[in-house]
């Protein structure tokens, strides 16, 4: 048994004699240390998430690779814990190549004095910076229980260290159906959650411990004691229990609505009383009032979900038990909720929701996991259990002219199978649909082409921030096109269009001047990510262009990183190879964009000489709760990372998937969750 008071060690070897020669030599510097084995650069996320680590050795061999892998791993997940590189041969060369990658010192076995100083000094300035965290967070943390304490809180509240938890209050007893403190003190905190919900929690711990989490609430279902779930909102909070690091979850008691009573009467009227969710009538008037603003970005889609063969549902269970069927179906559909969707009932069985989302994909994602959960989730009435599936129909809405009534016939006379239709546009021969779409792009190939002419072209930035302690200041660059009346128009009305009739390139050229001229006005150094056409891959003529344009522009070229989509490198893989090694020559970064939904996405690894790779914001949409992607995302992230290529996820929209994406060791996240799309101001 371990020494509950020793110092926690890390140790990556293969050889469990070097495990004990460490932890000799240490103790007989006076360490009261115990040293925890892992063998593998892979098991540095559960070995830093179970254990509060205060320094780490690695056994590295000859080559390089081997310790750029690993420092990025250590750097991306415990930057403020200090490593210590163990070679067999240590001399100046390789003690600075180590340092400048992120090595805090280089020590040799055959030489334990210096190890045993080395690792002292660690130590010693590991637990100094402690001290000086605990002593800034002492202030707030005083403050804040005072204030909970003359309010007379009944909020749930319990610590977690390590994993495990203590001093859970009566209100989180209560919450989670217990009656005594011992059934949950000294347990691990996971048991009190239903398994999806895991890698959330997990995630949101290891960033609150660091330092990371900033008060977002994580949305999670508790596990109560007769098998059914509870969902709660957490809030984390990094607090010190005994000179070390702990976190405090808290679910807030439920507070009195400060609304004029009017308007709680009206809400509580309009909501249906077995799935909250909003009436008929007022579903539709909530809808026409947002379909009457224009989306800023992505897509449009009604969304319509019921249970398969309803009636046939309905005779078993009995009518009795219909309603309580329906509070159960819908459960995976509100979870899934945003704050800025609109839910409402049709009839006995139908969901319908208003969603807005990045792309149709997306959408089709978010159903898809519904679906899947509801499958995972028998019903159980006090006489059995009953295993159901759901189905669902979306319609996209355009910015066209539509008919609401239309929009929502076809999405729920006839649920029987999937089906996706598009809204506004009318049942068409395909003879009758390439005679419109020529027509239709003749009127955009004049519009583009005048937006070209007339600079009525402007870019958009949405910030990429860091989950692991890079402060680099990056912006994924956007495009809208004006159009003659100076109104804003979506790149989802008007880039196929331009696919089409070969028009990209010039746009792609117009961003890229764009972004550079803006690069070279400003004095923040900031890192932009621009996209690259199919057409501009296999433009010969880019790269001269680049570099004239760099003649006018005089930026460094680090500042551009273009980014390719996963579909049009496998399209074009050889041009697209070519092209990424000439932009690495010249000394821009290159991305590897959309990845993850092709079965190759492993072999582009090993092919393209990437920065970064970012993650499809599909399959993000579902990460928190599908163990499946979470599976992929993993797989992907630790690829990239043995590469030294750094990941970025896109379209992340919510606070449990930032927390699944930190526990995954993902570099990057933008999205709207992150922050809305900004004008880039040109000089």
């Amino acid at each position: 048994m371990s020494d509950t008071s020793a110092i926690p060690i890390l140790v990556l070897t293969r050889q469990q004699d070097d495990v004990e020669f460490i932890n000799r030599v240490l103790r007989n510097a006076g360490h009261a240390v115990h040293c925890h084995w892992i063998e593998q650069v892979s098991e540095l996320h559960d070995a830093l998430s179970q254990i509060n680590i205060h320094l780490i050795f690695a056994v590295v061999g000859t080559q390089p690779e081997a310790a750029l892998a690993l420092l990025n791993a250590t750097q991306q997940l415990a930057p403020s814990i200090p490593t210590l590189l163990i070679r067999e041969q240590v001399d100046e060369t390789i003690m600075t190549q180590d340092l400048k990658q992120g090595a805090r010192d280089v020590v040799s076995l055959k030489h334990p004095q210096r190890l045993q100083a080395v690792a002292s000094r660690e130590l010693h300035h590991f637990k100094l910076q402690r001290q000086l965290s605990s002593a800034l967070n002492s202030t707030h943390q005083y403050y804040q229980q005072m204030q909970q304490l003359m309010a007379g809180s009944v909020d749930a509240i319990v610590l977690v260290q390590e994993g495990i938890m203590l001093n859970p209050n009566a209100a989180w007893l209560t919450l989670l159906g217990q009656s005594h403190a011992e059934a949950m003190e000294g347990n691990p905190v996971l048991d009190c959650f239903e398994a999806d919900s895991h890698h959330a929690l997990k995630g949101a711990l290891a960033a609150c411990m660091q330092g990371k989490w900033t008060g977002h609430p994580l949305k999670i279902n508790a596990r109560l004691p007769d098998g059914s779930s509870l969902p709660v909102e957490l809030l984390l909070q990094e607090v010190d229990i005994d000179d070390e690091p702990a976190v405090q979850l808290k679910v807030p008691a439920q507070r009195q609505d400060q609304r004029p009573m009017e308007v709680r009467i009206h809400d509580a009227l309009s909501r249906d009383a077995t799935t909250g969710m909003l009436q008929w009538k007022y579903f539709i008037e909530q809808v026409s009032e947002r379909l009457a603003q224009p989306i800023k970005a992505g897509v449009r889609e009604l969304v319509c979900i019921a249970p398969e063969n309803f009636a046939t549902i309905l005779h078993t269970l009995g009518p009795a038990h219909s309603e309580a069927f329906m509070a159960h179906f819908i459960k995976p559909i509100k979870e899934q909720l945003q704050s800025h969707d609109l839910a409402g009932r049709f009839g006995s069985s139908h969901i319908v929701v208003l969603l807005e989302r990045g792309t149709r994909d997306d959408i089709a994602a978010w159903c898809a996991n519904a679906l899947r959960r509801m499958r995972e989730q028998p019903f159980t009435p006090a006489n059995g259990s009953l295993a159901f599936n759901g189905t669902a129909a979306h319609a996209l809405i355009t910015s066209q002219p539509f008919d609401l009534n239309q929009v929502l016939a076809s999405v729920l006379p006839d649920l029987t199978t999937p089906q996706t239709m598009q809204a506004s546009l009318p049942s068409t021969s395909s003879t009758e649909e390439n005679t419109l779409q020529v027509m239709n792009d003749k009127l955009w190939v004049k519009l583009i082409k005048s937006a070209l002419m007339d600079n009525r072209f402007r870019l958009l930035q949405q910030p990429i921030i860091t989950l692991s302690g890079d402060h680099k200041s990056m912006f994924d660059v956007l495009i809208r096109m004006l159009d003659e009346a100076n109104e804003e128009v979506l790149p989802s009305e008007f880039l196929a269009a331009a696919e089409r009739n070969d028009l990209m390139k010039n746009i792609d050229r117009w961003v890229i001047g764009a972004a550079m001229s803006y690069c070279n006005s400003s004095s923040t150094n900031d890192t932009l990510l621009v996209r690259l056409s199919q057409d501009s891959v296999v433009d010969q003529s880019l790269l001269t262009w680049l570099k004239g344009q760099l003649q006018v522009h005089p930026i460094k070229p680090a500042q551009l990183i273009f980014q390719i989509s996963e579909t049009v490198t496998n399209q074009q893989l050889r041009a697209t190879v070519n092209l990424a090694r000439q932009l690495k020559q010249a000394g821009f970064g290159f991305a590897l964009e959309h990845a993850g939904r092709s079965p190759n996405t492993l072999q582009l690894l090993n092919h393209l000489p990437m920065d970064f790779l970012k993650l499809d914001g599909t399959l993000i949409q579902t990460l928190a709760t599908d163990p499946n992607t979470q599976a992929l995302i993993g797989r992907l992230v630790n690829a990239a990372t043995k590469h030294g290529i750094r990941t970025i996820a896109e379209r992340v929209e919510d606070a449990n998937t930032m927390a699944a994406l930190w526990q995954l060791g993902v570099d990057y996240i933008q999205g709207y969750f992150v922050r809305e799309p900004e004008r880039l101001t040109l000089e």
